[in-house]
């Protein structure tokens, strides 16, 4: 497909400067297929994998809409998960950042109602970005209206699907508008998709994106493991390959618990991600693994919905899939952006049939490892690079990146190549700090002042 440019779309001034400043030049063929509809007012329903660049095609699209003196909700987007929720609110808000005053609210569940509730009381956000539960939520509760709604987003519909929410979207899709724009997103076509697009869309527009995981720089290797074997499998392997980031895949939130034991026991820097985090757990878990402060996450698919770390060596299949394009997508995490990829997964006898099936799928051989000879040596690699500390203040208190490398590199006296990702919540604000520095920039922070004020700080190892 020949490269399209955004600088050739229809786009207002301060979505282009946004598009400038991100570095976003070429369009990914997702955008270039679907963004002419999408701004033309057409119903969409695209075939569109995480990373195909969906979340900056309907962000301009809907951005594109809004009218920021109607102080209405004029845009909604439905994801199934509260991380992918978060994450499509980031880009929208990336997007939006050279449109004054524009309103964005995200509405999920497992955080207390009663914020939420507060900021809709002071006037209705532009644009909200939910899962289906928490906005049903509102809207039975009326402290959100869609009567005004002029774009709907259906983000990962199949995987909104395959989680129950059905109903729930149908009664939120009862509460728009009967002219508003639809877009629906989806990995995967299934009739229940099909049936959805017929109750909800006015004549869509079918794109889709003839695009597999382009796994030639993953070097994958299955080996014969049965259950009660497979952790000290996954130790071998860590030893063996030496990885410095690995997310293993595990079918159920109690295998999850489980192997994060068995790791921590084995000395491991290990964290699970599944269903029954709160939403700061969650949040901890994530950035811990995003700024390098812990080596291995241990996650259900659903979890890892939308988890698009960057640089990661290794994932290690602890529990086939029975589903071949669920395998793919688990391996397509690592090896991205031309990085060298490694994908390990164990196979127990009965699940022969599974590994046949993903042979089957991917048309080619699977090729199959074998362990360490002898007795292996303990992997030092993994111990972790940072540490992450916790500062209780944020976006609340108007605190700035800035200022926290300001109070690091300033009175802390740590050199700038030592303070690693910042992020920032509504409450508290997280800092990567290399390791060998981190006792040092805690005690530092603890004595010493962020923006004139002393904070509560401490590390989350």
């Amino acid at each position: 497909m020949q490269h399209l440019k955004f600088s050739n779309a229809n786009l207002s001034a301060p979505l282009r400067q946004s598009l400038e400043i991100l570095g976003y030049s070429e369009m990914t063929p997702i955008q270039a297929k679907s963004l002419p509809f999408i701004l033309n007012g057409d119903d969409i329903i695209a075939k569109a994998k995480t990373g195909s660049g969906k979340t900056v095609a309907f962000g301009l699209g809907l951005l594109s809409k809004l009218d920021v003196n109607l102080y209405e909700t004029q845009a909604l987007v439905l994801c199934p998960t509260r991380e992918l929720a978060d994450q499509v609110s980031k880009a929208i808000r990336a997007l939006a950042r050279f449109t004054p005053n524009v309103k964005l609210l995200t509405l999920c569940g497992g955080v207390p109602q009663g914020h939420q509730i507060a900021s809709l009381d002071q006037h209705a956000p532009h644009i909200v970005v939910g899962t289906p539960g928490r906005v049903q939520d509102h809207l039975k509760r009326q402290s959100l209206s869609l009567k005004k709604l002029r774009v709907l987003v259906l983000d990962e519909a199949d995987r909104m699907l395959d989680m129950g929410f059905e109903a729930q979207i149908s009664f939120v899709v009862r509460q728009t508008s009967k002219t508003k724009q639809t877009l629906l997103f989806s990995a995967t076509y299934p009739d229940s998709i099909l049936d959805m697009s017929a109750h909800i869309q006015n004549a869509p527009v079918e794109i889709s994106i003839d695009e597999t995981h382009d796994d030639g720089q993953i070097e994958q290797l299955f080996f014969k493991a049965e259950e009660l074997q497979k952790p000290l499998a996954v130790s071998a392997l860590l030893a063996k390959y030496q990885p410095e980031s690995t997310v293993i895949f595990c079918n159920t939130k109690y295998t999850c618990q489980v192997m994060e034991n068995w790791l921590g026991q084995e000395g491991y820097s290990a964290l699970s991600l599944t269903g029954d985090l709160d939403q700061r757990e969650r949040d901890q878990t994530l950035l811990r693994f995003a700024n390098k402060s812990c080596s291995i996450l241990v996650a259900t698919d659903v979890a890892a919905r939308g988890l698009d770390i960057k640089d990661l060596s290794a994932v290690i299949v602890f529990d086939l899939s029975p589903d071949p394009e669920v395998h793919i997508h688990r391996i397509g995490r690592t090896g991205r952006a031309g990085q060298k990829g490694l994908a390990l997964s164990l196979c127990a006898e009965n699940e022969l049939e599974r590994a046949k099936a993903i042979e089957t799928y991917q048309n080619k051989p699977i090729q199959w490892g074998k362990y360490p000879a002898g007795k292996t040596p303990k992997n030092t690699t993994l111990r972790p690079s940072m540490v992450t500390l916790v500062i209780d203040g944020g976006r609340k208190s108007k605190i700035r990146a800035a200022d926290i490398l300001g109070a690091l590199t300033g009175e802390a006296g740590l050199a700038g190549n030592e303070v690693g990702k910042i992020d920032i919540f509504d409450v508290r604000t997280y800092v990567a700090i290399k390791r060998t520095s981190a006792n040092v920039a805690l005690s530092r922070l603890q004595n010493g002042k962020i923006k004139g004020r002393k904070l509560r700080v401490r590390s989350l190892g």
